[in-house]
């Protein structure tokens, strides 16, 4: 009997396989999804949704469903440290966990177990599908390329030992963890960094105490150690201990501590207050140490991700985060391969982009555990830290406040920047034209690689207040915002001018319009035309003044609930005329247009000029990339 073919099997069910499986089954791929595990984590591991990944979250719509679980959030951190001269510890200062200067929806960090975390992934899977299969695991696998469509083979077996299965797919994918069978049998490496100088306990509780920020976000430094405090949802609260370091008399990286150790040794650090457990839910003693892996694939058919590619400390809150993603990286990236919208080769760049900021990440991690671990800041730099200074009078910044300062950004999420390549243009892309802007040239606020900033505009169509940067969900659409400036003969004409160039047969959008367009249901959205376009359009006028029929040609009057008036006040820009223009660096009298990646990410920004200039402009910016009708256009999938 001939093997099943599939898309892809996925190997692991932590969060870089259920946000990649989430993605996929929306998208009508034939999945299937294994986990050693017989259910989800029923303990400890990951806890912390950062804000982007929350931003994330809401464009998946599952944002609703993790808050459903009523999880901490941590908007402030509290930092303690010894008192001079005297015993015990004491308060010296608080600052915001997503300070003002990082322009975030949701300035806190979301705090919920894990596998609470993963159940509502694994309920969208099941509503489009999918069912992971457990509890079984991966025992082979081979790219042998005797079906050249479902080029690998992937053999399995139930963990008794009993049941087995071999089925063939395109692509491979281990989300297995640290110890990934894939990775082993790859034959990829993991270069570590720094040698492990710091051995750390960790503990999920519910305690009883008198410390007074116990519901807080807590960095502590004493005579007798270190703790980071992390409030949790259901009354627990997660305590990180350290244990031992490299500077102790009798220093082991293998040192171990029974959990009545960790919670003595927490007892003294936290002295003159008291602490007990009323139970402990998990408790792990572990190393730090960052290592990252050589490749993350090596064929372009089977994938790594998660922390099977990158190991590091847990206290910075990055792991379940980067995982997303990586997970979200790939998903969009294999959709426009397998549905014909891009070249093959596309799939190099997930490796490139990801493994950038794993690098970020680990360089980033080793320096804030060596800073929480050894230096204790004083409350005036923690004060200075939290304050945006000037730019005509910039405050003298130590390495404390540097590292702070750079470590919200990256925590937060909003510090992921990919460099410059096919899919991000730049003055060094091999496709140029003058009507490309770029922050560089300071003719824009936005930066290729980077999120697109976040914007309150008005919706016209029912006057409601809206995120832009959310209106367009993660459905594997390049976004194409129109910021048309001030409603005028000369915006409404260049307007035109793009939309009759767009439709041209030789456009970069004519190759991928729906077959079945002529019948779409009138109340789609976001896909009218072409399921891997989205229109919106924003205009810098109040919302009564902007007729969408008179103003847009029909193609993008089509975009109905993508038409936006640029008139909600923002206190970042304070006076602007039109402050998502504004924020963008774009001049109301000079439309642009910006390409927003699938996942979110700015991937190329132009003037939006009368004639065929703007459409001329992206279309080779596409080009570089896409098939560009070579393959015939879209897939029967969609």
């Amino acid at each position: 009997m001939a093997p099943e073919n599939y898309d892809i099997v996925i190997v692991g069910a932590g969060p870089v396989g259920l946000l990649l499986s989430t993605c996929l089954a929306r998208w009508n791929y034939k999945i299937k999804h294994i986990d050693m595990r017989s259910e989800p984590t029923p303990t400890g591991r990951a806890d912390g949704i950062q804000p982007r990944s929350l931003d994330l979250l809401r464009n998946m719509g599952l944002k609703r469903a993790i808050m459903e679980n009523e999880p901490a959030k941590v908007y402030e951190v509290a930092f303690w440290d010894p008192k001079n001269g005297q015993k015990g510890i004491h308060r010296t200062g608080t600052w915001a966990s997503c300070p003002a200067f990082i322009d975030a929806r949701y300035p806190f960090t979301t705090l919920l177990h894990q596998g609470l975390i993963e159940r509502v992934f694994i309920k969208d899977m099941e509503d489009n599908g999918v069912h992971l299969q457990r509890p079984w695991r991966i025992t082979g696998f081979e790219n042998d390329g005797k079906d050249s469509t479902y080029p690998v083979r992937v053999s399995m077996t139930h963990v008794d030992g009993k049941e087995t299965e071999e089925v063939r797919a395109k692509y491979l994918f281990s989300g297995e963890g640290a110890r990934s069978f894939v990775r082993e049998q790859l034959g990829v490496k993991i270069t570590h960094k720094d040698p492990i100088a710091h051995v750390w306990g960790v503990m999920d509780g519910v305690v009883r105490t008198n410390f007074p920020d116990i519901k807080m976000k807590c960095t502590i430094h004493s005579d007798a150690g270190s703790i980071m405090i992390i409030p949790r949802e259901a009354n627990m609260v997660r305590l990180y201990v350290q244990v031992a370091s490299s500077t102790d008399a009798d220093w082991d990286p293998r040192k171990q501590a029974t959990e009545q150790e960790v919670q003595q040794h927490a007892q003294k650090i936290l002295a003159p207050y008291t602490i007990t457990w009323d139970r402990v839910e998990w408790f792990s003693v572990y190393p730090i140490g960052q290592g990252i892996a050589d490749r993350y694939t090596l064929d372009e058919r089977v994938f790594m991700g998660g922390d099977c590619c990158h190991t590091h400390s847990p206290k910075a809150g990055q792991g379940m985060n980067t995982a997303f993603l990586d997970a979200q990286n790939l998903a969009w990236k294999i959709h426009h391969v397998e549905s014909g919208f891009a070249d093959r080769s596309l799939l190099k760049s997930y490796e490139s982009e990801r493994k950038l900021i794993a690098e970020n990440l680990l360089n980033f991690d080793a320096a804030y555990a060596k800073l929480f671990s050894q230096r204790q800041p004083s409350a005036g730099e923690v004060g200075a830290a939290s304050t945006q200074t000037s730019p005509d009078k910039p405050a003298e910044e130590n390495e404390f406040i540097k590292m702070f300062k750079a470590s919200c950004e990256f925590t937060s999420g909003y510090g992921v920047a990919y460099n410059p390549n096919l899919l991000n243009w730049s003055p060094s892309h091999p496709f140029q034209h003058h009507l490309f802007l770029s922050n560089e040239k300071k003719n824009t606020n936005l930066r290729t690689g980077r999120i697109l900033i976040p914007a309150t505009v008005t919706r016209v169509s029912d006057a409601n207040p809206v995120h832009l940067e959310q209106e367009i969900p993660l459905n594997g659409s390049y976004r194409i915002y129109l910021f048309a400036g001030t409603p005028s003969a000369k915006a409404q004409k260049a307007i035109a001018d793009f939309s009759s160039n767009l439709q041209k047969r030789n456009s970069f959008f004519a190759p991928y319009r729906r077959s079945d367009e002529s019948s779409v249901d009138p109340h789609e959205r976001h896909n009218p035309h072409s399921h891997f376009f989205t229109f919106a359009t924003i205009f810098a006028a109040k919302r009564p003044e902007i007729d969408i029929d008179g103003l847009l040609p029909e193609f993008l009057a089509r975009y109905y609930d993508h038409v936006y008036a640029d008139d909600v006040v923002d206190i970042r820009v304070q006076g602007a005329k039109a402050a998502a223009h504004e924020k963008m660096g774009f001049k109301i009298e000079e439309p642009a247009v910006v390409v927003v990646r699938p996942d979110g990410y700015v991937g190329c920004v132009a003037r939006l000029v009368e004639g065929s200039g703007t459409v001329d402009a992206l279309n080779g910016y596409f080009a570089s990339f896409s098939t560009q009708g070579k393959s015939g256009g879209e897939s029967a999938r969609l």
